[in-house]
């Protein structure tokens, strides 16, 4: 599902002199065969988290839901392991578990090493919990024979194990026979939908979130299930005879959703639907409305930036605040908040990298280059990729051809080097094509 670009960035650690939060679950950072051992040794299923320090979903979940303290009571029921996709000694564990979204969390059976429960994207606490009892019920074998619990159990098999095709047709069987209450049933519409996204099946993906937008207007699920489709619905042809009216319905779910305030969901959540009530509006040539949006956004975001009890906490929002503000055409805005992040968070590349496009969009070339400069000393991994496109992008409108061309060729040479389990093939070729378009 696209998004908007500008909400591509984010943070990463706090410093020594940051308070720090307790934490509520007791995370194995970056080390599989230390928790797949100790999973063995215990008898308990291994839960997966995958992250990077540029992702606000991930970043998120880190600072609202795995310091929550009324975890604590789940703590002994797995061994639990953090995965930063960004460093290289991961690369073997993600070519073993790829993913294809950030967060993703999953639960490993340690008998056999087999990914017995997925899910893609965020979760509030209640959420959690209810899909930690269900990774559980997934390692002990779940459903079997026939009905749609049966259907649910091949659902997730496939899901796991990356069937995306397969795991569809299995959620949709089990949606199709399951009863009207079954407690399941927002887990088997998310993760249909994200299969089905998986085959750019954006008709289907209407289709499902049409039915089950009524039921689930009153959960957290309500957010992305409306996201979804408004996106699916926004890609649609200009020649499809439903497209406006599609557009409408669930651009009025999403607002809906939004301002609801039985709706207990991440304010990370409502952030990326306001993002696609964005595009929805700019899709429209609704040049006040978007304008209009792009406000209200900044405003929420604002709010809870400012209700944030530490730094990690309030960089969550830096970088849907940076798409707000640049769609309102006030990059200057998230100078100050940026700064105060580079200055509370000081091996956190995130903040001088989203200064590097603030100094960008206000032509401060310069003060891009120096913001990209502080960026690059800090940064690892794939995301060193994107923050060299950006200085490339710099120094071609600074005038500057020969850095830009000079900035490619490292970003390719990079892209180029990095282990299999991190390496992209669509970065590599994209570094080709705009290395050619240079010569």
């Amino acid at each position: 599902m696209s998004m908007l670009a500008t909400a591509a960035l984010l943070l990463a650690l706090l410093p020594a002199s940051a308070p720090a939060q307790l934490a509520a679950l007791p995370f194995i950072e970056d080390d599989y065969p230390k928790a797949l051992a100790e999973a063995r040794a215990r008898n308990l299923p291994l839960f997966v988290e995958y992250w990077a320090p540029w992702c606000h979903t991930c970043r998120s979940m880190k600072a609202f839901v795995f310091t929550d303290q009324s975890l604590r009571p789940e703590a002994g029921r797995f061994v639990w392991l953090a995965i930063d996709t960004e460093k290289e000694k991961n690369a073997a564990v993600q070519e073993k578990y790829p993913i294809d979204a950030w967060p993703t969390f999953f639960v490993v059976d340690p008998k056999d090493e087999r990914v017995a429960m997925r899910w893609v994207g965020g979760a509030t606490v209640p959420q959690l919990r209810k899909l930690l009892d269900e990774g559980r019920a997934a390692v002990d074998g779940g459903a079997s024979g026939a009905g749609f619990e049966a259907a649910f159990a091949r659902a997730e098999r496939a899901y796991g194990e990356r069937k995306f095709a397969d795991a569809a047709a299995a959620y949709q069987e089990a949606l199709r026979a399951a009863p009207p209450l079954w407690p399941r049933y927002s887990h088997a519409v998310e993760s249909l939908l994200f299969a089905l996204s998986k085959g750019d099946d954006c008709a289907t993906s209407i289709e499902v979130a049409r039915g089950a937008l009524p039921r689930l207007r009153e959960t957290p699920s309500a957010l992305s299930i409306a996201a979804t489709a408004l996106d699916c619905a926004i890609q649609a042809p200009a020649t499809d005879p439903a497209r406006s009216a599609t557009i409408a319905l669930f651009e009025k779910a999403g607002r809906e959703a939004i301002a609801n305030p039985r709706v207990v969901a991440a304010a990370d959540d409502r952030s990326g639907l306001y993002g696609v009530l964005v595009e929805a509006r700019k899709d429209a040539k609704d040049e006040a409305g978007a304008r209009k949006t792009a406000s209200e956004w900044a405003t929420f975001l604002e709010g809870e930036a400012a209700r944030a009890k530490t730094p990690d906490a309030r960089a969550v929002f830096d970088s849907h605040r940076l798409g707000a503000y640049i769609e309102l055409g006030q990059p200057e805005r998230a100078i100050p908040m940026l700064e105060a992040s580079e200055r509370d968070l000081p091996k956190d590349y995130n903040p001088p990298a989203r200064l590097s496009v603030v100094y960008k969009e206000m032509r401060r070339w310069d003060d891009a280059l120096a913001a990209s400069d502080r960026a690059l000393a800090l940064a690892y991994g794939p995301r060193v990729l994107g923050i060299l496109r950006t200085r490339a992008d710099i120094q071609a409108a600074k005038g500057d051809k020969e850095a830009a061309r000079a900035t490619v060729v490292r970003a390719l040479q990079i892209a180029e080097t990095m282990p299999a389990g991190q390496r992209s093939e669509r970065a590599i070729a994209a570094a080709r094509k705009r290395l050619e378009s240079m010569n």
